[in-house]
């Protein structure tokens, strides 16, 4: 029951009943200019930082929306970010492979996004920036394991399940690139509640050999 729970959680949201409320055209426009100003600066510091991201980061965010609430709530250390991916320089350009389900990814396919897409402040509340303790050999090698499941196109796991590989969520995406790509240099702690065991997002950065380089909140 808690598996086929976890599995359903993005869909959640349609299911909530929205409330018609009416707003003064003055409450309005203040809002969106608070919001243009946060979104701004939001933007300032995604730019400062993108130069110091290196290849094989961990680049963890918080969503604005139910889903990523709800996502959020599955973990069971620390709840502040609800999805993951890993930096890659490629070219002069800063990507983030991720996998995303969802309306916001028809294909359901592992994702290439530029670092600019990822962390848009109009959808996130901030992000993360990690980094594991790992040679350029290490990366190298966790760089041909990402590459190689995201040319396979694996579909996003709309059931959460950690035993399968043909199909993966965010953080089993993330888990699996490290442990396979470092040939089990990094290993991880499982989350578990009651017989559904799975990896959340904070099993990733809390990891002993990942280290915290910039928490970015907008504001």
């Amino acid at each position: 029951m808690l598996r086929r729970l976890a599995g359903c959680l993005i869909f959640l949201y349609w299911s909530c009943n929205s409330n018609t409320q009416s707003f003064s055209p003055t409450a309005v426009a203040a809002d969106s200019l608070r919001e243009i100003q946060r979104t701004t600066r939001a933007q300032a510091q995604i730019k400062s930082y993108k130069d110091s991201i290196h290849t094989g980061d961990l680049i963890v965010r918080t969503g604005n929306d139910f889903t990523s609430e709800s996502l959020r709530n599955l973990n069971q250390q620390d709840k502040t970010y609800s999805h993951c991916g890993i930096a890659s320089i490629e070219h002069d350009t800063l990507f983030v492979y991720h996998a995303l389900g969802g309306d916001f990814n028809p294909d359901q396919k592992i994702r290439r996004d530029t670092f600019e897409l990822f962390a848009d402040p109009y959808s996130n509340r901030g992000i993360g920036i990690y980094r594991y303790s790992l040679s350029k050999a290490e990366t190298d090698s966790l760089m041909i394991t990402v590459k190689q499941l995201y040319r396979m196109g694996i579909m996003f796991d709309m059931k959460f399940d950690l035993e399968t590989n043909d199909r993966m969520y965010c953080a089993e995406f993330v888990y699996k690139s490290f442990v396979m790509g470092t040939k089990g240099k990094l290993l991880f702690h499982t989350s578990q509640i009651s017989n559904f065991k799975f990896v959340g997002v904070d099993d990733l950065f809390l990891q002993p050999l990942c280290h915290l380089q910039k928490k970015i909140l907008y504001q």
